[in-house]
């Protein structure tokens, strides 16, 4: 390696890398789901440290203590688990790096796939910053909630990223018409709602995430919890009628199997709601239906998305041509 590469590989690390691998695109997807899979395992873990009690296991931030950067064995079980926790930032900063260098060293590149990656890493970042400050104002819930609510977002744009690298660049087009696309955005409004509410059950049930004297939201848990209930079968049965509707106009199977596969992850994480709101919250179920919660949200994208096509090897439109917004499906 000369002086010159070098000093190109510090000025620019992508271009260099780019310039020099040109990875298959199995190799790009893989490494888009392996960010979306830990985007999803570090919410699980995020809850199981609020299940646990371990939310204040590491008592301030960006230190772990006010003498340590880690967490010590005086610090115990918790202290393991919050620090734990942290550290997996790290492995999903490094995922979504990865995502990113394997989309930049495309051939063509692909910009549109590319900016994705970033605004993962970007959300990432601004997630880590808020976690530190949930710790640094006592688990107060409303940030707790925000936290969640902002991981849903980047699960949100890492599913996009994970469909965009399987498409091509040319201008989407509809598969359905708009009649069953505004019953889409009716189903993905209920699901943002469906989920705010659910944060706002979790800010007023018992599982505070810490041992201490942990404000709640005030709000009264049992009836957050049906209205949550309320939405949850809205969202259920809005998904049972856009199955119906595209039955009724023939619609390719694409969109028939996400609106399938969305109803059957509802179905499941109904029953464990139900279960764990009769049986008084038991971690185990809170913590699965925390990872459904994922599942559901990562349905309800893959639905949305399914509504159109990019095909590949269009004429006359740039490899680097800009992702559309969603509302364009």
């Amino acid at each position: 390696m000369t002086r010159d590469d070098v000093a190109q590989a510090v000025r620019n690390p992508l271009a260099f890398i780019a310039e020099r691998w040109t990875p298959t695109q199995r190799t790009v997807q893989q490494a888009a789901f392996i960010s979306l899979a830990m985007t999803v395992l570090i919410v699980v873990t995020g809850g199981a440290v609020r299940l646990t009690g371990s939310g204040l296991g590491c008592p301030t931030w960006p230190k772990c203590t006010e003498e340590s950067l880690t967490a010590t064995s005086e610090m115990g079980f918790h202290g393991f688990v919050e620090f734990g926790n942290r550290m997996l930032t790290y492995v999903l900063c490094a995922a979504v790096g990865w995502a990113i260098i394997a989309a930049r060293s495309q051939k063509p590149m692909r910009r549109s796939v590319t900016r994705l990656g970033w605004v993962q890493f970007w959300l990432v970042m601004g997630n880590a910053v808020l976690g530190g400050i949930v710790v640094l104002v006592g688990l107060n819930p409303w940030t707790v909630a925000a936290h969640f609510l902002l991981s849903t977002a980047l699960i949100a744009v890492a599913v996009t990223m994970w469909q965009r690298i399987r498409e091509g660049d040319a201008q989407p087009r509809p598969l359905v018409g708009k009649a069953v696309v505004q019953l889409v955005w009716f189903l993905v409004a209920a699901s943002v709602l469906l989920i705010a509410i659910g944060t706002v059950v979790t800010g007023s049930g018992p599982h505070a995430g810490d041992s201490s004297e942990v404000p709640r939201m005030g709000f009264d848990w049992e009836t957050v919890s049906k209205l949550h209930a309320v939405l949850a079968w809205i969202v259920v049965t809005l998904t049972f009628a856009l199955w119906f509707v595209l039955k009724a106009v023939d619609a390719p199977r694409g969109p028939l199997s996400r609106t399938r596969d969305l109803f059957l992850i509802l179905l499941a994480q109904g029953v464990i709601g139900y279960v764990q709101y009769f049986t008084d919250l038991p971690e185990v179920l809170v913590g699965l239906h925390m990872f459904g919660s994922c599942l559901v949200w990562i349905g309800v994208m893959r639905v949305l998305l399914a509504l159109r096509e990019r095909p590949h090897g269009t004429a006359g439109l740039p490899a680097q041509a800009d992702d559309s917004q969603l509302s364009s499906v």
